[in-house]
């Protein structure tokens, strides 16, 4: 899945757990907040100064080095 400035931001931290890391180095914290729950990336972006493409592309490394994991170790469980 290819993240998008238009997903919303706790669905993308349900899908990847990891990315919160990238939202919390951001200073985007805002996991508590209620506002994180119908905002998109870009809208929670733009309102701490952040450049939502920039944002992005850091969720994307970080969902798709997730995905390859998943990938290699299901191969490891294929017997």
């Amino acid at each position: 899945m290819k993240i998008t400035k238009d997903m919303n931001i706790v669905e993308v931290v349900q899908k990847y757990p990891d990315t919160m890391m990238v939202f919390m180095y951001a200073g985007m914290g805002c996991f508590g907040c209620h506002a994180a729950q119908f905002e998109n990336i870009e809208q929670g972006a733009l309102v701490h100064g952040i450049d939502p493409d920039k944002l992005v592309e850091a969720l994307n490394e970080i969902a798709d080095a997730s995905d390859e994991a998943d990938t290699e170790l299901a191969g490891v469980n294929a017997q």
